[in-house]
């Protein structure tokens, strides 16, 4: 097992923080994992995107060419990487910001509205984490355990408010795929 996943969207959104978390999840099951962020220069508003590979097996290159999942949290994020999910990989759309879907027939576009359900849950930032849960109850990169104590060694130091908000971020995201609400 060699998978590829791309994280994109506005900074701000929690990018590359679902990246870390992800490969954090990654290393806590004795995965190899390689995380490669990238961000423009301006922080909050430009551009991140972030790139982890989780593997069974070593890794030869954090570079991921043709991903199996890409997860683009606003439009310009959609565009950019649309034609470059490998054939029978998976879409995560933020519906929320994303109204147009890529016209391709040999992807799985999964359309997840993450700003809704995180100013459902009262914490407009926990988007990131909403969405995650839901690319890990997809894929099962990760077990869900594993990613809700990466969220916990990845916050550590922070109020104990602030890692059960992301907690629940996963567990929503996680409840949207399996329910359809």
């Amino acid at each position: 097992m060699l998978l590829k996943t791309v994280f994109s969207g506005f900074g701000g959104q929690g990018v590359l923080m679902m990246g870390y978390v992800l490969a954090v999840a990654g290393m806590r099951e004795d995965k190899h994992v390689t995380f490669l962020p990238a961000y423009g220069a301006e922080v909050r508003g430009g551009t991140a995107n972030c790139t982890v590979v989780v593997s069974d097996k070593e890794i030869a290159s954090p570079v991921a060419s043709s991903p199996e999942f890409v997860v683009a949290m606003n439009y310009p994020s959609m565009v950019k990487y649309r034609n470059m999910v490998k054939t029978g990989g998976s879409m995560f759309l933020n519906s929320d910001l994303i109204s147009e879907t890529p016209q391709r027939n040999d992807v799985r576009i999964v359309l997840v509205p993450a700003n809704t359900l995180a100013h459902e849950m009262g914490n407009d930032r926990s988007l990131n984490m909403i969405m995650l849960g839901a690319v890990v109850e997809v894929t099962g990169l990760v077990s869900a355990e594993s990613l809700g104590e990466a969220v916990e060694t990845v916050l550590e130091g922070k109020k104990q408010g602030l890692i059960d908000m992301n907690r629940q971020g996963l567990q929503r995201g996680a409840r949207f795929i399996s329910t359809g609400k």
